[in-house]
This record gives structure tokens, sequence and C-alpha cells, in this order.
């Protein structure tokens, strides 16, 4: 046989387990290498040509099978956590739109905003507004919904413009007519969302008394107020049912948010679904009837009060309003107009903010007013406070280098701390009293005057003389760093400065030979 031809057929035998070998051991390579550079072309070309076709097709076919099955295991598992009880009592009061509820636990939980108008007017929060996407909650002017930010972490939630509040929370002061000038009783008010809203309506007049049965819950109440700025404000920790003597027929509005079950916290609160299988609810009815006794005392005739809690119970909501009214034939209820997706509640007048009928968690509200041909014994007086920042020299001097504080603001001086207060508090005899008026600040061997925090927060810079001011966008690492309480540096002349964020005050700083001295509370820190 020739040499060639014996090549060629040693060639032909081995020629499949030579290709399947290097398939074997190439092919890896191969198809990477081809992946690697026809992919983009083959992926970019089918995705022109086919994703609309591709994706219209899936998003008709299995959109609706997603969400059907999304929402049958949803629903099973939220209808599993809830009370039995709970249950049969929604079926009961929602008939036909118990399932609508059932399916509001599916939506987002909403969460809101109200921006303080004593600091910032609406118009000028719209040119500051650092947030995204924010969206106006409709039975609140002052109110915003917001989503993915974190208001808490930005210096003006520290500066006061803005209080974070559920947005149903926000209809009870909304619908109560609070004037200029009026009297305000907030009875059950920390941790101070409705004391703050009132604030903001009051605008610097009248009278705020804010009041927390709880001790340290009316501390809480204090230090909001406090940032918010808690000019004409009474800061009390009492019994209702005590200020009756003191107080009878004092108060233009009051508020009573109730203590209650609770049942609109389920979404967002997992340990108020569990503690409620364990609640009497025959004691908030029992706390509810006293709050409303004690407030048809307290008000004056013509005047309004809002009755609200975070419960859907019919027996806390409108049993209590029927409770009263049969009991107080003086009251009558103040119809609410039915905007904003509000409902009527079963008892005419009365209204709903339903999770599944409004952007919110829920709340119940009802407006009552005092006929103004009530007869009642009225409590007549006026503040005997006579002395002023001028009949103080180291006041004066104080106040006349930093500020440009009216010298014949009236005061109080208790302990050395100085309250400014105006004629129309009410006395505080034998009522716990946190504070009383605007805390000033405070007196030290009676040599010397330390301004308080509250001051710094219930003015604007303009009433300042000596203010360093830093940009949020600019200068955000000063800021933070004064919010943290350290030490900051400035070729400015010795003594107190207040310290702004985008010219809103912050807080103090004592300056001595260009060392800043932080002042900031470490409560707040």
């Amino acid at each position: 046989m020739k040499r060639e031809n014996k090549k060629s057929m040693i060639e032909a035998e081995n020629r499949p387990a030579t290709e399947n070998k290097l398939e074997t051991e190439n092919r890896p390579v191969t198809e990477n290498k081809l992946e690697a550079e026809n992919r983009p072309v083959t992926e970019n070309k089918l995705e022109i040509e086919n994703r609309p076709a591709i994706e219209n097709k899936l998003e008709v076919e299995n959109r609706s099978a997603i969400e059907n099955k999304l929402e049958s295991e949803n629903r099973l598992k939220i209808e599993d956590r809830l009370p039995e009880k709970f249950k049969a009592e929604m079926k009961n009061l929602l008939t036909k739109e118990y399932d609508l509820y059932i399916k509001s636990f599916s939506r987002p939980i909403y969460r809101g905003i109200r921006i303080n108008t004593n600091k910032v007017s609406l118009a000028n929060w719209e040119k500051i507004n650092p947030f995204k996407n924010l969206k106006n909650i409709p039975w609140c002017e002052e109110g915003k919904y917001y989503f993915d930010d974190r208001p808490a972490k930005h210096p003006y939630y520290s500066a006061g413009l803005y209080y974070i509040q559920e947005p149903s929370a926000m209809a009870v002061v909304a619908l109560l007519s609070i004037n200029p000038e009026d009297s305000v009783l907030d009875m059950c008010a920390a941790p101070g969302g409705k004391s703050t809203h009132a604030l903001a309506k009051l605008n610097g007049t009248g009278v705020l008394v804010a009041n927390d049965i709880s001790f340290s819950r009316a501390r809480v109440l204090e230090k909001n107020l406090e940032t918010f700025g808690s000019k004409n404000t009474m800061i009390i920790s009492e019994d209702p049912k005590k200020l009756i003597t003191s107080w009878k027929a004092y108060f233009d509005k009051i508020i009573i948010d109730a203590p209650c079950s609770g049942e609109g916290m389920f979404k967002k609160d997992e340990k108020a679904i569990k503690s409620w299988q364990d609640l009497d609810r025959s004691y908030f009815c029992e706390q509810q009837k006293s709050l409303l006794d004690a407030a048809a005392q307290l008000l004056k005739p013509g005047g309004m009060m809002v009755y609200s809690t975070c419960t859907f119970s019919t027996e806390e909501n409108e049993g209590r309003i029927e409770e009263f009214l049969a009991e107080h034939n003086e009251f009558e209820i103040v119809n609410i107009p039915l905007n904003f997706g509000l409902s009527t509640g079963r008892l005419n007048g009365t209204i709903r903010l339903w999770p599944h009928k409004v952007d919110a968690e829920g709340h119940f509200v009802c407006l009552l007013q005092k006929k103004i041909n009530s007869i009642v014994e009225i409590n007549r007086f006026k503040n005997n406070q006579s002395k002023k920042i001028k009949d103080d020299p180291i006041l004066k001097d104080f106040f006349e280098a930093h500020t440009h504080m009216n010298l014949n603001q009236l005061i109080l001086e208790h302990n050395g701390k100085i309250y400014a207060v105006n004629d129309n508090f009410p006395p505080t005899l034998k009522i716990r009293t946190l504070r009383s008026g605007l805390f000033l600040g405070e007196l030290k061997n009676k040599k010397s005057f330390v301004p308080s925090h509250s001051l710094a927060m219930s003015y604007s810079k303009d009433f300042f003389k000596n203010v360093i001011s830093f940009s949020s966008k600019t200068n955000l690492i000063e800021v933070e760093k004064y919010l943290k309480g350290e030490t900051l540096f400035s070729d400015v002349i010795n003594g107190y400065h207040i310290i702004c964020v985008d010219d809103y005050p912050l807080g103090w700083v004592k300056a001595l030979n260009g060392v800043l001295k932080n002042k900031y509370p470490p409560s707040r820190m």
C-alpha cells in the first residue's frame, strides 16, 4: 500500500475520534467566544424587533394571573392575622365593603408631613422643598404625602419647618375652625400632632393649653411643641376633671383625640393586632365618656370641640356621641361636608376616613358645638402678672443686646426660670404645670441670663441680632456638626449667636475668640 493511501486511511479512521475530542475540549471556548461576540448583536436585534410584541403579550397574559395570585395570597395572610371577633365586627359594619377594606392592607402605608406655616409659608415651602414626589393631602392644606424620603433626617425637621404625622390624623384640627386669639385646649395632646397643628392656626396669638395626663408623655409633648415654636402655650399634665374647678367655660375650642382600641393602627403595627385581643373596650369607653363630660364644662357657650379616635369601633365612636348628646342637650353636631373621600358615619354629621376610600390609615371625627344660649357659670379671671422684661436689668441688657424683643413683654418668674405670658393666660394654681408661657431662659445667680432653646425656636432669624446661617446645600457638614453638638469655629464677635440652616433658626452658640461653644440640647441629638 502506498504511503499516501495508508495516511488517508488512518486519517479517515481517526477523524471522528479526533473531532469528537476537539469538539468536547473546544466547544465551551468556541461557544463562549461566539456567545460573547454575537450576544449583543443578537440580543439587540431581538430586543428591537420583538420587545413590544413580547412585552404586550406577556403583560396581557400574565398580569391578571399574577395579580390575582398575589391578591389571594396576601388576603389569606392578612385575614389570618386579624382577630376573629374584629373580622366579624367589620363585616357587620362594612357589609359589601368588607373585601375592599381587607384589600387596603395590601396598599402602602401612607405617611405625611404637615408644614409649619408659622415658620414658612406654603409658597416659600415650594421654593425650598428638599424632597421628591411630595403629594398634597386633600383634607389638610398644609399636609403633604411623602414616599421615598426620610424627613426626620433633614435639618429642616430640627428647625421645626414641618411635623411628621399620619395623614388621616391631620383631618381632626383641619376640620376645627380655630381662629386667631382663640383659647384652645388639647386634652390628650401627646405626642403633639394636633397641638402643633393648633399652634399653626393660632399663628402666635391666643392661648394653647396642651395637656396629657401622663407626665412622661407630657415631656415628649413639651419637646415637640418647643421645636415647632411654642409661643402663648401652656403645657400641663393633669386629669381633665381637675381643670373644671379653675377653668370652667374658659375655652373657645377643645380637641379630644381620645384614647381608644387603635384598630386603625393594625396595618402598620403588628403589636396593635396582638394587644387588641386582650383589650377591654369598656375601659376606653369610660375614659372617652369622662373626657367628653369634662370638655362640656370647660367649653364656652358658642364654642366648638372635636372628638376623634383612630378606631373603627361604633361603640367607641358613634356610641359615645349618642350617649353624650342624650345627657347634654346644650350640644349639637356640626355637619362636616363630605369632600375628599370622607364618608358619613352611622350617626348623621359624624365622619369616617376609611383606609379603603382614602390614602390614609383611618380616623373617626365629630364636631360638636355648645349652644350660644347655654346657661353656665363662667369663671372670669385675668392674669395678674405685671412684671416686664424692662423691669429686670439683667434681662433688659440681654434682650437689648441680642434680640428685637418688646421690652414691655409680660413675664413670669419661677425658680429663676423666666416665661413670657400674656393677659389671657389662665391661672395655674394647683395644676401640675410643665410650662406656663414661652420659656425664655434662666437667671443664674442673679448675675447672668442663659437663653433657652425654646426662645431660639420661637422666632425668625430677623428677631435676633447675631446670626450665623449655613446653607443646606453647600454647608451641610457644618449644619450636621452643629446638630451633633460639636464645636464650630468662626471669626465673629464674642457672645450669643443663633445658628441657622438656610436662614431658619436651629439653636444657640456662644462665641469666644472665634470658638463657638455649642448650646444645642443634648436631648435632641
